[in-house]
């Protein structure tokens, strides 16, 4: 048995034994990635390390840690009250308005996690209040990303279209573009609709100005003993009397201080935080900063000054799933050290019928960026398509548009760098569960969409 396959069983054990026995799945894999490593690639500690992302430990924890302090002083709470009067209570349109946001992020030039780091705490904090599927607002996150991130000024679209011309293959920036937002407009739609979409928008409004005052066709209408209206998350108390909740007027700027978040006003702390997260966006887009540095820097700061706000932010950062996601990571750094990802590769390129090739190599793209940096596949993949496209039967432009949206559209998944980062993102759920629901709905988008973007993109033969 070759080492390759070796190494790819291997993997499948350590899924089967993660998914049977609870068992943390990053854990597994530090130990299988020694041990492949070790007895099977010939590798010393420092070529199996050379995998760990650390770029990526230091986003997981830094963005987790500066928003864990946004949540404790109540920031996160004031961005989900203005995001509600944004929209004028309509909660069903806040997944949407998540998604414009990171696509407009990721076509202006920002990488697609960074986007999602920025966007990802605000969008499942939002979620949490007012009881929108959080799996529903991660994946709209996430794909809101993808639908810009081919735009022609846009890191990806940029890496992609430059491998093109270096390939001297023929090419459509536009094309490109349109393919993966289409894709993910589509994908987005059927979420919204699956996770909850038509039940929000039969919940009309909610009240956006704090004062317990019924929104539209009758949503968060108080009635005395009924308690707090649906899906506002705040609003109510129970007297010391004992008797049944009652609505609690209050205003825009005045703090309840329960925790709950209603009629939140800003504070020196929070309009600091506030402050903490544009200097991220700055750092990160405007000054091509590393995201998880920037927001480790700016959450320290805001400790030092606020040290009882943040007192227990640090014990929050999301470290299991920060384990889970390295470890991981670190064994698919093993697998391309000893080569297999090549090989698989170049096992599918030497196909004689260019169609099955073509499927192959995007169900490639897909599995593989599902665990590791979806455009350095691409940039691998592109390659290897150059033989059975000069021979004229696949249409290039359709192939490269493919290959984009099959290995990007899979960034879902919590093994990847923004499947990562929801999952981490995502206060107050059962991680167990939520990361289970990112897996199976990863591996659904790994098994449907490459076919249908071969189907779609290849076999018209576009360009």
């Amino acid at each position: 048995m070759s080492p390759e396959l070796v190494s790819i069983l291997v993997l499948v054990v350590v899924f089967v034994i993660a998914t049977t026995r609870s068992v943390n799945m990053g854990a597994l894999a530090f130990a299988a990635a020694f041990g492949v490593g070790t007895l099977v690639a010939d590798l010393d500690a420092d070529g199996i390390f050379a995998g760990f992302p650390g770029d990526l430990f230091v986003v997981l924890v830094g963005v987790t840690y500066l928003f864990a302090i946004a949540r404790a002083n109540g920031t996160t709470d004031w961005l989900v009250h203005a995001a509600v009067r944004l929209v004028r209570g309509r909660v069903a349109l806040i997944p949407w308005v998540m998604f414009a946001l990171t696509g407009a992020l990721t076509a202006i030039g920002a990488v697609s996690p960074a986007a999602v780091a920025i966007v990802a705490p605000i969008a499942l904090s939002f979620a949490t209040r007012y009881s929108i599927s959080p799996l529903l607002m991660g994946t709209m996150v996430v794909h809101g990303a993808q639908a810009g991130g081919f735009s022609p000024i846009s890191i990806y679209g940029s890496i992609v279209n430059g491998i093109v011309e270096r390939e001297d293959l023929p090419g459509s920036e536009v094309t490109l573009f349109l393919a993966s937002l289409i894709a993910n407009l589509l994908i987005a739609g059927v979420l919204f609709a699956l996770f909850g979409g038509r039940k929000l928008w039969a919940r009309g409004s909610v009240p956006t100005d704090g004062t317990g005052e019924a929104g539209t066709e009758g949503v968060g209408k108080e009635t005395p003993g009924t308690g707090t209206a649906p899906g506002t998350g705040s609003g109510a108390r129970t007297d010391t009397a004992g008797t049944s909740p009652t609505a609690v007027a209050v205003r825009p700027d005045q703090d309840t201080g329960d925790g709950t978040g209603a009629g939140l006003r800003l504070t020196p702390a929070r309009i600091a935080t506030l402050t903490a997260l544009v200097a991220l966006v700055v750092a990160v887009l405007g000054f091509d900063l590393d995201a998880g540095l920037t927001a480790v820097t700016l959450a320290v700061v805001l400790s030092t000054a606020w040290p009882d706000d943040s007192r227990r932010a640090v014990g929050e950062i999301a470290w299991s799933t920060v384990l889970l996601i390295c470890g991981v990571l670190t064994y698919v750094g093993v697998l391309e050290e000893m080569g297999t990802i090549t090989w698989a590769g170049e096992g599918v390129g030497g196909i004689g019928v260019p169609l099955l090739a073509a499927v192959l190599l995007c169900y490639i793209g897909a599995i593989v960026s599902a665990f590791a940096s979806s455009v350095g596949i691409m940039g691998a993949l592109i390659p290897l398509a150059v033989p059975f496209l000069a021979q004229g039967e696949i249409g290039a432009v359709g192939m490269v548009a493919a290959l984009a949206v099959s290995a990007t559209v899979v960034d879902v998944s919590p093994f990847s760098t923004n499947g990562a980062l929801v999952l981490a993102a995502a206060p107050d759920v059962d991680r167990e569960r939520f990361f289970r629901q990112l897996m199976v709905y990863g591996g659904i988008v790994v098994a449907a969409v490459p076919a249908l973007a071969w189907l779609v993109l290849v076999v018209p033969g576009l360009g």
